[in-house]
Formats: C-alpha cells, structure tokens, sequence
C-alpha cells in the first residue's frame, strides 16, 4: 500500500489534525456528553484515541530494536480473550481519572512521539511487513477515520465557553 515510511507518515498526519482541535477545548467543553458521538464527550474520545495511540508507540519502539513486538503481542491476545467492549471501557475509564491538563498534553505529544519513533524504525519491520503496517494502520488512520463522524458531532455539540 505504501512505498515507504513518509508516505505512510504524512497520511497520517494529515489524518490526526482535524483531531487536534480536541485539546483546544474548556474542561467544560471536554465532559460534555454529545448523543450523535455514542453519548461520548471530546474527553472520552481523546482518551480512547490516545490510548491506542500509546499502545502504537510501545510497539514501536520495540520495533525499533526487535523484530518483534511483546506489546503487540499482548495487546491482540488481551483484545481477542477479552473483547473490545471490555478493553475500550477500561480505557474510557483510565483516561477519565487523569487531570485534563495532563490528557491534553498527552494528546499534544503523543502522535508526534509515535510518527518519530517510527522514522527510526526500519521499514522491513512495519512498511514492509504486512502484518505490522495493519496494526499501525488500525490504531492511526483508519481509526481515526471510524471516528470522523464522532469529531464532527462533538465539535458541533460541545456548549460554547
């Protein structure tokens, strides 16, 4: 699908920024439910991105310097055993608990971290090897894309500060 890293890295950096207007929001805006975003609030759909994006990061990094991935490993198996109602509920409510300075920074930081960490990856590992590049493809772009429609909704329901 992609020639190399940067095809793969500017696609996903176009995709990530309409997203970013997120950690822009009032911490009033932030806990808003929105009932066109499955009664989701701009914070629960930054934590459940973020979260992904973290597990991304992990798997890159080991990536880096292995092969393999053990998160990855561990994130597949903990999805198939428990199912991603569970997990992506957990998510929802670990990233509730964090103050929402620290999820904004986090948000901030985060895809440029990734999108770094993956340039020194080598494309052998992830551009060229089918079964990583659909695991970076789901936890970034594509997911991203799944939840489009989620943005719009809560941008366009979030009370005005």
């Amino acid at each position: 699908m992609y020639l190399n890293a940067l095809e793969f890295l500017d696609e996903e950096r176009e995709a990530w920024r309409p997203f970013e207007a997120l950690a822009e929001l009032s911490d009033e805006q932030l806990a808003a439910p929105v009932a066109d975003a499955h009664d989701w609030s701009a914070r629960d759909l930054m934590g459940h991105l973020l979260a992904w994006q973290e597990v991304a990061l992990a798997v890159a990094r080991e990536l880096a310097v292995n092969e393999t991935s053990q998160a990855k490993a561990a994130a597949d198996s903990d999805w198939e055993t428990r199912g991603g109602e569970v997990v992506n509920a957990e998510i929802q409510e670990r990233y509730a608990a964090l103050p929402a300075e620290e999820l904004r920074q986090r948000f901030r930081s985060v895809p440029g971290e990734l999108r770094g960490t993956l340039t020194v990856v080598p494309e052998t590992r992830w551009v060229k090897n089918s079964d990583h590049l659909r695991f970076f493809m789901d936890e970034t772009v594509d997911h991203y894309a799944e939840h489009e429609a989620d943005l719009t909704a809560i941008l366009a329901g979030v009370p005005s500060s």
